[in-house]
């Protein structure tokens, strides 16, 4: 169950920012989208030819630099660590518009998203929710706010998403225990080259997206992509849509000087649907098509990005980076997220009327050298950034309402706590971190890095005009060595550690005062091999997890919460990919992690021994691939086993598994079409708890799209 009490109001629904003015917003960002999407695909495009790549060909997982691993230039197959990723081809074969879905097809990570989380809430060896799992864009984060990200929310743009497992706070700060999903950009190039994609399915689903690169001039290149989507969804309410646009413009003045910036705005409006109510840690199937939400219920995110960086190449042993940005979020939810089902009376008591707003502003500046001494890489740098968090709300979100279970009059807000502004905090961070990969003669690599956070915190209640301050200060580091037994394979150790908060640090509450950052340390060992002529690979990581310092109650004082709790993990993740022949690939990954409460009392009750929430023990996913000439059939299973709702163990939310299926036609060399499927066996399961309800997964599905490249 989500805490209301650490989500705050709405700075979308001030008196500057109505929710109506950014509805309005958003619908004509979407237009904007769609409108040259159309116009384009009704022009006569000059024929051209494009060649397949065949998988055989392509660039192996581990072949790929560990970009969003490490801070120096070092492969996948040599990273003494486990991440791996999804391509932007992978994302079009299967058919994965959301980051979500696609990042989920990777190893060992499952979702917990809801509408009260931003929707990017993930699972990764055992550490559940947006302070230990972190998401982050070409490696710079947002600061998590009231335990909420939402952005980026569409695949769309990006070259691919990478998921660096375990302990991310070398690379990326506080709050990625679990693991970090990082988006990389599509960059702007100097051949031309633009894509077109066009689809529409059921339920009132239509998407477009654009893409286009080139050069203008001798020293300037862009990257264009624009998205929208929407969907009427499953039940009333349960529309939804959203927009993107991102830009992005290149200066090369020199061989050795790059000069990159980017500005990005995204409207989302998501489904306003707050689950499905249960009763005995069941779902009331009869249920899941209705909506008990007002009918006036309003969610939205607005994002906007602006970064600016530069990249200069001194010689073939230095280089100098610098990355300054600004990022900006307005948040708002105005519903009814509480559903209590009475079979005997057939109604639905409906509780928590929330009005919550947030306003997030982060800038900062990211200055890194890397150098080449000898037999070393070794990179290091400064990370400086502010983010300020404006709150408001109704608290305390009283008021009630009882309505018919099957035939619903969802009726309207009518809340008479006032909705006002609550609290203004501010976080300034400063990092400084050094990572050297050393090697050691034809197969040894040694690789070492640390990193050491400040983090100034102030908060001021605008309510009762009560002022917090808390600093926070916390050391990571990694050592890891890698042994390449042949060309094609090594083996690995390493240790990492970490830090997570108690809570979001942007949102730290006066109660939260006394605690500090909670350390993690990880144990992992793994191989990675690569099969002859480019067929394929595997890889396979064991790992330990122990976190240490959660909230815990005080044994002397159950009514007082202190740190000394600890939670722990240990599993193993396989992954592999495998081009049967020149027409059959196979894709494959499943984790086994068992995870722990070690030491935990909530009041005078011992948890110790249970299952943190939202974490599965198994999670697998397969997908096979067969091509006929210009036909392509792909089916694929995604499995997540079961799930406790809460950390006491008493509701569990059963496993499930999902098929889906693509079938694709080139059309000729510059067009595809494809036939989706999702949900095939008409599955019904649940994606995350909240309240005395379910998530539930989106039925049977069927949207046929086009896409064309030019």
């Amino acid at each position: 169950m989500r805490n209301t009490s650490t989500r705050f109001p709405a700075f979308a629904s001030s008196p500057f920012h109505p929710p109506s003015v950014l509805r309005a917003r958003g619908t004509a960002l979407q237009l904007a989208l769609l409108w040259p999407a159309a116009a384009l695909a009704q022009q006569t495009l000059p024929e051209v030819t494009v060649q397949e790549t065949r998988q055989a060909d392509a660039p192996l997982e581990t072949d790929r630099r560990a970009l969003s691993a490490a801070h120096v230039d070092v492969r996948v197959l040599e990273l003494p660590a486990s991440v791996s990723g999804v391509s932007a081809v992978q994302m079009a074969e299967r058919a994965d518009h959301g980051v979500v879905e696609a990042a989920t097809r990777t190893v060992g990570l499952s979702a917990s998203s809801e509408p009260g989380n931003g929707g990017l809430s993930f699972s990764s060896r055992g550490f559940a929710g947006p302070n230990s799992v972190g998401v982050a864009e070409d490696g710079i984060m947002l600061g998590v706010a009231a335990g909420t990200i939402a952005y980026p929310d569409s695949s769309w743009g990006y070259e691919r998403l990478d998921v660096l497992r375990g302990p991310a706070s070398l690379m990326y700060g506080s709050g990625t225990m679990g693991a970090t999903v990082n988006a990389v950009r599509k960059q702007p190039e100097r051949e031309h080259s633009a894509e077109l994609l066009l689809g529409a399915g059921s339920r009132g689903t239509v998407r477009a997206g654009l893409g286009s690169s080139g050069a203008i001039g001798d020293t300037l290149s862009y990257r264009l992509d624009a998205y929208g989507e929407r969907s009427d969804g499953e039940r009333p309410l349960d529309n939804s849509q959203s927009g993107k646009l991102m830009s992005a413009l290149r200066w090369t003045p020199r061989s050795d000087v790059t000069v990159d910036l980017t500005a990005d705005i995204s409207n989302q409006a998501p489904s306003r649907y707050f689950g499905t109510p249960t009763v005995d840690g069941r779902v009331v199937r009869e249920l899941r098509n209705m909506n008990y939400n007002v009918s006036d219920s309003d969610l939205h995110f607005q994002d906007r990005r602006f970064k600016a960086g530069a990249e200069w190449r001194v010689n073939d042993l230095i280089t100098v980076r610098n990355a300054l940005y600004h990022f900006s979020a307005d948040r708002h939810w105005k519903n009814i997220e509480g559903y209590g089902y009475n079979p005997g009376a057939g109604t639905v008591d409906r509780y928590d009327y929330l009005e919550i707003g947030h306003a997030v502003q982060q800038n900062g500046n990211r200055m890194a050298l890397e150098f080449k001494p000898a037999n070393h890489q070794v990179a290091m740098g400064w990370d400086a950034s502010q983010a300020n968090f404006s709150s408001y709300s109704n608290s305390p979100y009283t008021g009630g309402s009882t309505v018919s279970a099957f035939n619903p009059v969802n009726g309207y807000w009518d809340s008479t706590d006032p909705y006002l502004p609550r609290t203004s905090s501010q976080l300034r961070q400063n990092a400084l971190f050094i990572e050297d990969a050393w090697k050691i003669g034809a197969q040894w690599l040694l690789m070492g890095g640390i990193r050491r956070d400040w983090y100034e915190f102030s908060r001021l209640d605008l309510v009762s005009g009560a002022a917090l301050d808390k600093a926070l200060n916390a050391t990571s580091w990694r050592l890891g060595l890698t042994r390449q037994l042949t060309e094609r394979s090594s083996v690995y150790a390493q240790v990492s550690t970490g830090h997570d908060p108690v809570t979001s640090l942007l949102s730290l509450s006066r109660s939260s005062t006394g605690y500090t950052l909670s350390k993690g340390r990880q144990q992992e060992v793994g191989f990675k091999q690569q099969l002859p002529e480019g067929r394929g690979e595997w890889t396979a990581a064991l790992f330990h997890i122990v976190k240490n310092d959660i909230v815990t109650s005080d044994p002397g004082n159950p009514a007082q919460s202190i740190q000394g709790g600890r939670q722990s993990s240990r599993g193993l993740e396989l992954a592999g990919a495998f081009s049967v022949n020149k027409a059959f690939r196979l894709e494959a990954n499943a984790a086994y992690t068992h995870a722990r409460y070690d030491e935990l009392m909530r009041g005078t009750v011992n948890r110790a021994g249970n299952r943190p929430a939202n974490v599965p023990r198994v999670t697998a996913n397969l997908w096979g691939h067969y091509r006929i000439d210009d036909w392509r059939g792909s089916l694929g299973l995604r499995h997540v086993g079961g799930r406790f709702a809460d950390e006491a163990n008493s509701e569990r939310m059963p496993g499930y598994t999902v098929v889906d299926a693509v079938l694709s036609w080139n059309v000729n060399p510059r067009t595809t079409l494809s036939l989706i499927g999702r949900n095939l066996t008409q599955r019904v399961y649940a994606t995350s708890a909240y309240n005395t309800q379910w998530f539930l997964g989106a039925r049977r599905s069927v949207e046929l799209t086009a896409r064309m490249h030019f």
